[in-house]
């Protein structure tokens, strides 16, 4: 999902693929200075919704080809009529916390599960400056400050300690700070559990309950998408966390079996571009902001579209999340004010049957 992969000649790409490389970020070297800076790009073909929201409030118009997609919210809701079809600040200020802290949780999987097996309690090594270290069968878990009910000190495991834990000579270890780690966290699975290697659902897998609280949110923003008589069901969600210069290719998410329901993609932390294309790669996408609250419907034919991420911004001047960090002021939401001012999360929620 992440990482480059060779670049074809300009000739050979798709329009999906001009696009991605046309909003990526580059980073080129200022005159009279030895650092690098996002190069310049032109945006001025990204629908902005603030925008097109400002216009509605005062005008009641919108710009040709979006229209108002009546679904009995208290906001507004827009939709591109070529391609059928906000959160507060204090609803976003409790999914970046439930993002970080509760959705990374066992028996939810990550990225982090391939190599160091079930993490619990990142973000809260995270908050105590913690670091995730492999031990073998000669250093005791009273030596490394923690506790477990494990038997077998002959393999080896990866357990959270303090920075300054004494290793005995001869043992071997790795370790890594958990700050790194929360860093390096690209996604977490919610309900029922993907696995990215096989492109399927495993049912045989435990995996924790979608929050009800989630599960409210997603019913309520895909009701009017759902075919007549039908009550949306949420039965996965897959969170995808993006850190500076990183990108979500164009793809199609046809893992579900009913592509009749839609999906809901929530927006927390830097803006982004998203780009929205056709069924085919060779269509040129349509590219636009999203913001922090911002709550995206791939409904009906939008189902079968290319989309993706082709670039976040982290910068201060263009991230715009200034209203949401500003609401982590206590000493104990430090590290959600450090992470969210240069990140961005994704929660996107399925139903798969």
């Amino acid at each position: 999902m992440y990482g480059s992969t060779p670049q074809p000649s300009d000739s050979d790409r798709t329009a999906f693929r001009k696009a991605e490389k046309k909003y990526k970020l580059y980073k080129t070297t200022a005159p009279k200075s030895r650092r690098k800076q996002p190069s310049e790009v032109d945006l001025t073909e990204v629908y902005d919704f603030k925008s097109v929201l400002e216009s509605f409030k005062q005008e009641r118009k919108n710009p040709p080809g979006i229209s108002e997609l009546r679904c009995g919210l208290d906001r507004p809701v827009f939709c591109f009529e070529d391609r059928p079809g906000a959160l507060s600040i204090e609803e976003q200020c409790h999914w970046v916390r439930e993002s970080l802290t509760s959705f990374p949780q066992p028996s939810n999987r990550t990225n982090h599960n391939a190599i160091y097996g079930p993490i619990h309690d990142l973000f809260d090594a995270v908050q105590n400056k913690k670091v995730l270290v492999e031990v073998g069968s000669r250093i005791a878990d009273t030596e490394l400050g923690v506790h477990s009910s494990e038997g077998n000190l002959d393999a080896c495991r990866w357990k959270f300690c303090e920075e300054n834990v004494s290793i005995p000579k001869g043992d071997s270890c790795n370790s890594i700070a958990a700050s790194v780690l929360l860093r390096k966290l690209r996604w977490s699975t919610l309900g029922l559990q993907f696995d990215w290697s096989k492109r399927n659902y495993d049912v045989s897998l435990p995996h924790n309950k979608i929050p009800d609280t989630l599960c409210h949110l997603a019913k309520k923003m895909a009701a009017s998408a759902m075919p007549a008589g039908e009550e949306f069901q949420p039965e996965a969600a897959i969170v995808n966390y993006f850190g500076s210069g990183d990108m979500l290719g164009g793809h199609l998410d046809d893992m579900e079996a009913d592509w009749s329901k839609p999906i809901v993609s929530i927006s927390l932390g830097c803006k982004a571009i998203f780009l929205l294309g056709g069924k085919s790669r060779e269509d040129t996408p349509v590219a636009m902001f999203l913001r922090s609250g911002d709550i995206v419907l791939m409904a009906g034919q939008a189902r079968e579209c290319f989309h993706g991420i082709p670039r976040i911004f982290t910068d201060e001047e263009n991230a715009e999340v200034s209203p949401l960090a500003s609401q982590f002021s206590s000493h104990e939401d430090l590290c959600f004010k450090e992470y969210i001012r240069t990140s961005r999360i994704n929660i996107n929620i399925r139903q798969v049957h």
